[in-house]
């Protein structure tokens, strides 16, 4: 998710009404909110640098598939890419270019759609969260700030649909054949 900054809003609302007499009051106020404005620009940068930039990326990434790999929830659907150091340096590209786009970095990632990506792997939802306690960790690890941490889970998260492709336990009961 992007954010949208209305910083603008106060300069607005500071210069509307002001009477041509107060001119030398509106412009002091009027300098002052727009010094304020570019200090909050500043403050704010892009989700992509307050991460550290594409060097920290890299860090997290590879501290994040070691992680998968050691998750014994999850690493069996990792285990072909991890014996292939081709592939393995594929998939952490996929990774990096994905996370650093998502940021709002200046990479762009080129790699399948998630759907295509994790179609037939029977990716349950138990599979995602463990992957997302990996990548916490591994975030945690370097130490990225809660706000930073919680934008980037925010801008990832929507994939999940695209990624759990096996039914909940519940709804695979449901949908399963009754025998008598």
């Amino acid at each position: 998710m992007k954010k949208i900054l209305l910083a603008l809003v106060p300069v607005v609302a500071l210069t509307a009404g002001v009477a041509s007499a107060k001119d030398k009051a509106h412009h002091a106020d009027k300098a002052h909110a727009d010094k304020s404005h570019k200090s909050e620009a500043v403050a704010e940068k892009k989700l992509y640098d307050r991460l550290g930039g594409k060097k920290a990326i890299v860090a997290v990434v590879d501290e994040f598939v070691a992680n998968c790999a050691a998750d014994t929830r999850i690493n069996s659907f990792f285990a072909a890419t991890a014996a292939d150091k081709k592939r393995l340096a594929k998939f952490k590209g996929h990774m990096v270019n994905q996370i650093c786009e998502a940021s709002g970095g200046p990479c762009k990632y080129k790699g399948k759609t998630m759907k295509e990506s994790h179609a037939g792997m029977g990716v349950k939802d138990e599979h995602f969260n463990a992957l997302v306690e990996d990548l916490v960790k591994a975030l945690d690890k370097f130490k990225v700030g809660e706000k930073e941490k919680g934008e980037l889970l925010a801008v990832l998260g929507p994939m999940k649909s695209d990624i759990v492709t096996a039914p909940a336990p519940a709804a695979a009961a449901e949908s399963a054949p009754m025998h008598k």
